[in-house]
This record gives C-alpha cells, sequence and structure tokens, in this order.
C-alpha cells in the first residue's frame, strides 16, 4: 500500500435543501435563479481548511457540496460512501431557512437512520437560538434524534466542527450566536464552475459585508448577523473575482443586505470598476440597498461603474404608518421618486420589496396602493411578499412571548402563505389579495408602460420582458415566488415530504406529463405576447417622446408635489410636511452661509 491509501478517508457533504411545494414536491428546477451565498461561504472555507490540511496530515477529506434547487441529492450515494469500510464523514445542511426546515429534517432523518453524523444550521437554528427562550419543538426533536444544531457563523470555528465530526465527537449544539467573527481576509465564497452554470445566467455570489445598523421588526438579519456590520476589503473582493473569472464567471450577486451601508463600498465599486476598465469584461452585478443611499456622494454612478446592472431596494410600503409599524424609520416616502429616478438615469434596473399584511392593511387599501404605485414610481419589478413571523425576528418573538398563534408549519414561512392572524383581513382575504397584487402590478397596459420608460430612459424594453417573465410568469405559471424560481421545473416522483403518499408510477407521469403541457403551453404563449409587444414598442417613434407622472422630474421641493401618495394618510401629509421643513431648513443654512461669505 502507497502512503495516500493509509490516509483516513474523511467525506463532508455540504447540502443546501429546498422546500416543498403545496404538493409536498420538492421544489427544483434544471436552473435556479438564486445562488446560495451560505454554500458558497462555506465551501470556500472548507477549501482553504483542505488546502492548509488542517484535520491533519493523515486526513484526506472530500468534500462534496449540492444545491437541492437545481441538483436531485444523490442520498443514497451519500450514504454509501459514508458506511463504507474505514470511512468517516459528516452531512451538513447548510443555510437552512425556516421554511427549509421540513425538507432538512427529511433529509436528516434518512441520514441519521444509517448512523451518519448530520448537522443543521443556517438561519433558522440560528434564529430561535438567538431569539428564543428555549428551543421550539422543531428543534428539539432535531436534537433528540442526534441532529446538531449549528448557530452562527463559520469563519474560525469551521475546523473545529470538522475535527470534532471526524473524532466522532460532535456537540448536540454549537453555539456562536454571541460572538460574530470578522470577515475580512477570511476564505472568500466560491464555488466551482459546474456548480455556478447550475444557476440561471451562470451567477456566483458573494458576501462583502454581514448585519445591518438598522431595526425592521420583520427582519432577521439583524438578530442572526448582528447589528453591527463587518466587511470584507477590497483586497479579498478582487481576489473572489478573480477566482472566479478564472472560471469565466462574469455575474456576481452580493447579497449584503444592504450594500450601500458597508464602509467599503467605495473602495469595492472602485476595484470592480478598474478591473472591469483593465479587463474589458462585462461585469454584470445585482446589490440590495436601502431607499436613501442616493444620499451617499456618487454611491450610484460608482456602482454604474462597477458593473451594478440590478438593484434590490427595501421599499416595504407607500404608507409611513405601515412603515413605522415595522420599524422601518429610514424609509421616507417623500424621496422615492428621487431615488428611483436616479438609478433609472444610470440605467440600472430597480427591483422593489413590497410587504402586505401590515395592521392597517385591507384588500381595497393594498390594491389602491398598488395603483399608486404605478402611477407615481418609476420602480420598474415590484416583488410582494406577505408580512411573516419569521423564526429570528423581533415580529416572531414578540407573537411568541404573547402567546399568539402562528401556524406551526414552518415549511409555508416563505413569504408567500399567511402564518398568522390579522385584524382587517381574514386569512383567505389576505392570501387572495396577495396572489390578485401580482395580476394588478404585471397587468399588460402596466407591462407596456415599463416598456415604454425603459426605452425613454435609453434602456432596452426587453429587460422587462424578461423579468416579467420571472417574476410574473412564475408567479402565473408555475404557483412558485419568483425568488424561489428557475428554468424548468422538475419534479421527482419519490421526493415527497414525508406523511405524504408516494403516487404510483401510473399516476404520477401521467399526470407530470399533463402538469408540463398545461404549464410552459401558456407559458411559451404568454413569453410570445410579451415579446412581441416589447418589440412593438420599440419600433414606435411615439415611444421616443413617452412621458408619465413617474418619469417627470423631481425639483429640489419634491415634498411639494400633488401627489396621491402624499394625501393617503395623516402620516403621508406628516412626511410631507417635515420634508418639507428640511428643505426649507437647509435653504436657511445655505442662505446664511452665502451671507457670512
Amino acid at each position: 500500500m502507497n502512503r495516500s491509501d493509509k490516509k483516513q478517508k474523511f467525506f463532508v457533504e455540504l447540502i443546501k435543501p429546498s422546500h416543498y411545494d403545496d404538493d409536498g414536491y420538492v421544489i427544483q428546477w434544471l436552473k435556479a435563479w438564486i445562488p446560495s451565498n451560505t454554500l458558497s461561504s462555506i465551501y470556500g472555507i472548507s477549501m482553504d481548511l483542505i488546502e492548509r490540511r488542517a484535520l491533519g496530515d493523515d486526513v484526506d477529506v472530500v468534500l462534496n457540496a449540492y444545491d437541492e434547487t437545481n441538483t436531485i441529492i444523490p442520498i443514497k450515494d451519500i450514504i454509501r460512501r459514508q458506511t463504507s469500510e474505514g470511512a468517516k464523514g459528516v452531512v451538513c445542511l447548510v443555510g437552512v431557512q425556516s421554511n427549509q426546515f421540513p425538507r432538512a429534517m427529511d433529509m436528516a432523518r434518512q441520514f441519521r437512520a444509517k448512523g451518519l453524523q448530520v448537522a443543521i444550521g443556517g438561519f433558522h437554528p440560528s434564529g430561535c437560538l438567538s431569539m428564543l427562550p428555549e428551543l421550539p419543538p422543531d428543534l428539539q426533536e432535531a436534537v433528540d434524534i442526534g441532529i446538531t444544531l449549528y448557530a452562527g457563523e463559520s469563519e474560525g470555528r469551521l475546523q473545529d466542527f470538522y475535527l470534532d465530526a471526524l473524532n466522532g465527537d460532535m456537540k448536540s449544539i454549537y453555539n456562536y450566536m454571541s460572538d460574530l467573527p470578522g470577515i475580512d481576509d477570511e476564505p472568500t465564497p466560491f464555488l466551482p464552475e459546474k456548480m455556478v452554470r447550475k444557476y440561471g445566467a451562470s451567477i456566483a455570489c458573494f458576501d462583502a459585508g454581514r448585519g445591518c445598523p438598522f431595526q425592521c421588526s420583520f427582519c432577521t438579519i439583524i438578530n442572526v448577523q448582528g447589528r453591527k456590520s463587518r466587511f470584507r476589503e477590497a483586497d479579498d473582493v478582487e481576489r473572489l473575482v478573480r477566482a472566479n473569472m478564472k472560471q469565466g464567471i462574469y455575474r456576481y450577486f452580493i447579497t449584503d443586505d444592504n450594500f450601500a451601508r458597508n464602509k467599503n463600498w467605495e473602495a469595492i465599486f472602485d476595484r470592480l470598476g478598474d478591473l472591469k476598465e483593465e479587463l474589458g469584461l462585462p461585469f454584470s452585478i445585482t446589490i440590495q440597498v436601502d431607499t436613501l443611499c442616493h444620499k451617499i456622494k456618487n454611491f450610484i454612478p460608482k456602482a454604474k461603474r462597477a458593473g451594478v446592472s440590478r438593484v434590490f431596494i427595501g421599499m416595504e410600503n407607500i404608507n409611513p404608518d405601515n412603515l413605522m409599524h415595522a420599524k422601518k424609520r429610514q424609509n421616507r416616502i417623500t424621496e422615492y421618486r428621487t431615488m428611483l429616478q436616479m438609478w433609472r438615469n444610470q440605467q440600472i434596473i430597480t427591483f422593489a420589496g413590497y410587504i402586505l399584511g401590515f395592521p392597517a392593511d385591507t384588500p381595497e387599501k393594498i390594491a389602491n396602493d398598488i395603483e399608486i404605485i404605478k402611477r407615481e414610481l418609476p420602480v420598474d419589478i415590484l416583488e410582494f411578499f406577505c408580512l411573516t413571523p419569521l423564526p429570528g425576528s423581533e415580529d416572531h418573538q414578540n407573537l411568541y412571548k404573547q402567546g399568539i398563534p402562528m401556524d406551526p408549519d414552518m415549511n409555508i414561512y416563505d413569504l408567500e402563505h399567511v402564518c398568522t392572524g390579522h385584524a382587517m383581513m381574514s386569512k383567505d382575504e389576505w392570501q387572495g389579495i396577495y396572489n390578485k397584487a401580482w395580476e394588478l402590478y404585471y397587468s399588460d397596459d402596466h407591462v407596456a408602460t415599463m416598456m415604454k420608460r425603459m426605452v425613454v430612459s435609453g434602456n432596452k424594453p426587453e429587460r422587462i420582458w424578461m423579468h416579467t417573465l420571472q417574476f410574473a410568469g412564475c408567479i402565473r405559471f408555475e404557483k412558485v415566488h419568483p425568488l424561489q424560481g428557475g428554468y424548468f421545473r422538475r419534479k421527482v416522483r419519490t421526493q415527497r415530504r414525508s406523511g405524504l403518499p408516494i403516487e404510483s408510477p401510473f399516476v404520477f407521469y401521467p399526470k407530470r406529463i399533463w402538469d408540463v403541457i398545461t404549464t410552459y403551453g401558456p407559458f411559451a404563449a404568454y413569453t410570445l405576447k410579451l415579446f412581441l409587444l416589447a418589440k412593438k414598442i420599440k419600433r414606435d417613434p411615439a415611444t421616443q417622446s413617452y412621458m408619465d407622472l413617474a418619469l417627470t422630474p423631481v425639483d429640489e421641493h419634491g415634498e411639494d408635489e400633488h401627489l396621491e401618495m402624499f394625501e393617503l394618510s395623516e402620516s403621508a401629509k406628516a412626511a410631507v410636511a417635515k420634508a418639507h421643513r428640511e428643505t426649507e431648513a437647509r435653504e436657511s443654512r445655505a442662505q446664511q452661509v452665502t451671507a457670512a461669505e
């Protein structure tokens, strides 16, 4: 036997689980749209440990990684590898969100039944351990059957965790929530090309920072990643981008919850811009920001130079009462139009989140607010979410402490199902207006309007065509939220939620064929319809002079505009009055400075 034959085989299986649809089948695609930063981060750290032989010179680490949103998990192969003679290993279910926990547990039970070591980490265990006084029943069940819970981040800790697994001495719970590590000069997120190619547009992801200084009550970020932000340096970002470029990857999703509050944003944008110009490569970057990012000098122009082509904005609502209820104090409705127009002026497409189900909401109010947004705000893509008490959020903690009923099924905590009661709407009314909201915003007339706005802003209407298919199309035809979407839905007959029957092949496959026909036939017709609409609008000379209220430039006294959004409620009027006072104060100070000179 040669020396390598004597090494201890240690298998590390990293699995990012998906979750179940309403029929109990795993939501999985030929190509998924959203990559997993947690999977990328842990893979990058693991590769660093392997390269440094941190688990010992006599240990041969075999690392495998899977994202279930685009890959059928080879459960039998994993069991076979880890139960082979002399083998050791651990299965890590990573980045597990609350809605993914039931699926994670179904896989974990299969591994535990064969004696494998299993750990579950991510926002669900981390959020619960951070915000609740005791383990909820689902986490307690995991511990009871020998599953390890991992709460917190992996930088500086993963080596010890792997060594425990190698020695067969894993703890029941690893809780690092009170000790969040720095991420500068640490191994950076990375996935091999074969995995990145399984995402639509071959997009890689990384976090340039973690944490958020704001206090939004529905958010889990601030309680899992902390309110004290931590950052990567521009050198770290350049290193990971160059590593991806070697694989031919040029599209990136920077997953920071709010990149505008990353203290290194300018250095990172400058470095990316320099790389883009030096190498002549067409970077395409997606970022997430707050609604006041346009107030940061040069932020938007430098984003454009760096290659940002899409930006997600946490707009959430146009009613100040609702924003205050969520402690979203940083959102100012008087700034929305200015902010959106500044992104539009750089030909960067805007995505905005919009939450339905605040205490004052009714179906009628929600429908009216959507019509106002269509008329008055030049946002491109609007994404709707049900207000959801996610474990790890202040909202969930408050309901838990008050004993207010919440649905016990974590699978529906996916921001598109109603999970708790509402004072003004029944569950059916709330769910109904959520479904209708997509139809209202993505009406044929408004899609045409958005395409016209694209053209007069120096952009391509085909971008609206593509993203409308992703967002409106995914809801309309696939019946899942676009953030869980992808290209061509897979359904595996045997991958069904525990407790539900496995259908006979003679029932499942004919039904599946019919599903494909009735889903993708109408989807193809819708695709063609919108494509022809985009071409028609592009050719129409009148489009070049198109103008509407949303596109009308905002002057320095934007709060003086006569907008219905400003008249919605007393709180909206108060927000306008406050903005007016602030403008007068700035002008007065400027006049005093001028007079003094």
